[in-house]
């Protein structure tokens, strides 16, 4: 949709870049699928000169900026033939993108559901303790696409990380009691293949050694880069998370619900009624007392009393008095 000369003019800042795509995924289904985010201004995704086929990612333009952030927002991984797509701002770069804040604060999740365990779930999941940097990783296999059973996911701040492992580890994320610790480090790159070395960083003694240390945590402190990203809200300008959500967070910082309001005290007592008087309900007044029968005359006899009321249905009349006796001859 996009020609190369078109693609060095476009709006970086209006520009998301979408990661992770199947083959299968097209320009067209690209620009039907943001167009429903906001109106698209060009799609372009970079193909092999010999096959043809892309290289697994492209670039959306908007027209607005703001659509290009609500996009990051509410695609960043939705699946898409079945892979989560990896939604940022192409304007990110190494001095003021979300490398400058991987601090070190980097977990290894293990234990997880292959089937019901997605990066979308851990993105959610993890998300409640901080700012998740970049999207979490699951590491699957090549040809499968299967998920392997663990993942990572990086926060910007130790102090999130450290609450997520107190949380989560040896919790259960889809009825799998899953591991939360901090991951080994990489080794530096080799300088023939750039290649990581598999079994990671190694510590004094040569045993491997974790993020998470006392060195890394006062590098983290004293990060310029925290201060400068720190004044950008949402997702706008980063391409990243921050503003945690609260959906799994029990801890400090989460604003408890109110205190049911509480009933208030009863009106006092009219004046002339002791306190505790019988009948009497709380804050509510007894009526008055019927007026008095005036008094009878003397000499004259009591009223009759009142007549008897009629029987009610389903009682029977009593009995007929019995005849009188016949006189005897």
């Amino acid at each position: 949709m996009a020609s190369l000369a078109n693609v060095e003019h476009r709006n970086q800042e209006a520009t998301c870049y979408v990661g992770n795509l199947d083959p299968s995924t097209s320009e067209d289904l690209l620009v039907e699928l943001f167009t429903q985010i906001g109106r698209v201004n060009s799609v372009h995704m970079p193909k092999d000169k010999l096959t043809g086929l892309h290289s697994g990612y492209g670039f959306v333009e908007f027209l607005d900026v703001t659509d290009a952030d609500y996009a990051i927002q509410i695609m960043s991984m939705v699946k898409l033939f079945g892979r989560p797509m990896r939604v940022s701002k192409s304007s990110l770069d190494k001095r003021t993108g979300s490398g400058t804040l991987d601090v070190g604060a980097n977990l290894f999740i293990g234990n997880l559901d292959p089937g019901d365990v997605d990066e979308k779930l851990l993105y959610d999941t993890f998300s409640a303790f901080g700012t998740i940097i970049k999207p979490p990783k699951i590491m699957r296999d090549d040809m499968t696409n299967q998920s392997k059973g663990f993942g990572f996911v990086s926060f910007d701040a130790f102090e999130a990380s450290d609450l997520a492992i107190e949380c989560m580890h040896n919790q259960y994320l889809c009825n799998r009691q899953i591991t939360v610790q901090y991951a080994f480090k990489k080794a530096s790159t080799s300088g023939e293949g750039n290649d990581m070395v598999a079994e990671g960083g190694r510590g004094p003694g040569g045993m491997p050694e974790r993020h998470g240390s006392r060195a890394e945590r006062m590098l983290a402190a004293a990060n310029p880069h925290r201060e400068f990203l720190s004044t950008k809200t949402g997702l706008g300008g980063t391409g990243i998370q921050k503003t945690p959500n609260t959906m799994f967070a029990t801890t400090a910082g989460v604003v408890p619900p109110p205190a049911p309001p509480t009933m208030p005290p009863p009106p006092p007592l009219p004046p002339g009624l002791p306190p505790g008087m019988p009948g009497m309900q709380a804050g509510i007044p007894m009526p008055p007392p019927p007026p008095p029968l005036p008094p009878q005359p003397q000499g004259m006899p009591p009223p009759p009393p009142p007549p008897m009321p009629p029987q009610t249905q389903g009682i029977p009349p009593p009995p007929p008095p019995p005849p009188p006796p016949l006189p005897s001859e």
